[in-house]
């Protein structure tokens, strides 16, 4: 069962669950995420765009040099991102915006990274087809994703657990709902 909710009512979700976000997604972390955020971003560079950026865990990880313009459909996790950045002393701009529709002109940045947000997008197809609009031909975009684990047994506790939150992917054959949107969108 997906959830469909608009990109209103996911800000107004968002903003009101922004303090709490970090703690409850506590778990990727232990599950390893910040090990794989480390691992992809790394291979950013020079101009990039993160959407949906949420609190701004991925903004440690980014090489230096690296320039980056962070978009989110919340003014609460905006919010929570800047804290962030200015913890770790780095210079991001940051801007309210629909992932659906980027206000950017195309092929203008170097890097476009996402992570762990396709879920929560009402038309992923269109914010994948944006993205790799504002993606210069010779660049990157990188996504770090989750859906439902192929281990059985980790796979029925997800399909239990899944059913209260708010973003729960619908499996797809062996993969996921994302997958089958990354491959939509390039087509």
């Amino acid at each position: 069962m997906a959830i469909n909710l608009t990109s209103k009512e996911i800000s107004e979700k968002y903003n009101h669950f922004a303090r709490w976000y970090d703690w409850d997604e506590g778990v990727f972390d232990l599950l390893g995420v910040s090990r794989l955020r480390r691992r992809l971003l790394r291979l950013a560079s020079g101009q990039v765009l993160e959407v949906a950026v949420g609190t701004g865990k991925n903004l440690r990880y980014y090489p230096p040099g690296c320039r980056i313009i962070a978009v989110d459909i919340s003014k609460a996790m905006l919010d929570v991102a800047r804290k962030r950045a200015d913890q770790l002393s780095l210079n991001v701009s940051f801007l309210l915006a629909d992932a659906e529709a980027l206000p950017f002109r195309d092929e203008i940045f170097d890097t476009v990274a996402s992570s762990l947000s396709t879920c929560t997008f009402p038309n992923p197809i269109a914010v994948l087809e944006n993205m790799a609009r504002v993606c210069r031909t010779e660049g990157r975009v990188l996504l770090l994703e989750h859906g439902r684990s192929d281990c059985e047994r980790l796979g029925r506790w997800q399909d239990r657990t899944l059913k209260n939150l708010r973003c729960r992917l619908v499996a797809i054959g062996t993969g996921s709902r994302w997958i089958s949107c990354v491959k939509q969108a390039l087509k």
